[in-house]
């Protein structure tokens, strides 16, 4: 049983919309085990009807979090910047040229990121400098998209102590079909970049 219970913990946090209709009441609970029991090819139909009504108390608890995320979400300025690029380079691109290029955007006033993991580095800015970028990474490039837009969502500093926000606007980008190509954050700013065409639509997600 305990197994149970988890498995159909984990299924319904990760279906967000089920989850949500849980926390409000609003689930048929028999029909929930009978889809889970599908899905996860289970025969325990009662078990998993009473896993799945015992989830309430538990996921219930978590709706005053919610609650305190989106209150933090509605004091939460939103900047637009199109015409941007996300550069991916090879992770032995040399480092030196990379600031080179980053100290030219900056006296420009421009916008310029640096993301790096083991096996690349992201380059995000505008598409003023697609042309210093192919000119001095042509070799090194990976991935190179354009037609995007920088998002930057400005909260207060409760999100730094506030756990579920980033989990939660993740959750409410991608039930609203909107693709996030790169994200980072710097305190209490928040970046999404994404593509132009999704900026009117990620504007009105994030109008709390």
């Amino acid at each position: 049983m305990a197994n149970l219970q988890k498995l159909t913990e984990e299924y319904i946090s990760s279906h967000p919309a089920i989850l949500d209709s849980l926390r409000n009441g609003l689930i048929n609970y028999s029909k929930l085990a009978r889809q889970i029991c599908r899905e996860l090819n289970l025969k325990s139909f009662d078990a998993v009807l009473i896993a799945a009504r015992r989830c309430y108390s538990k996921f219930r608890k978590s709706k005053v979090q919610e609650q305190q995320v989106v209150d933090i979400l509605k004091r939460s300025r939103i900047e637009v910047k199109n015409k941007v690029i996300a550069a991916v380079l090879e992770k032995q691109t040399y480092y030196d040229s990379i600031l080179e290029l980053g100290k030219e955007i900056k006296r420009k006033a421009e916008t310029f990121h640096i993301i790096e993991s083991n096996n690349a580095i992201t380059l995000i800015t505008t598409e003023e400098f697609l042309g210093r970028i192919n000119l001095k990474f042509k070799q090194r490039i990976i991935n190179l998209q354009t037609n995007l837009a920088e998002i930057t969502l400005k909260s207060p500093k409760e999100l730094e102590t506030t756990p579920g926000v980033m989990g939660y606007l993740f959750s409410l980008l991608a039930q609203n079909n909107i693709n996030i190509v790169e994200t980072m954050s710097c305190w209490t700013d928040t970046l999404f970049v994404v593509h132009e065409n999704d900026i009117q639509k990620i504007i009105n997600v994030l109008r709390f």
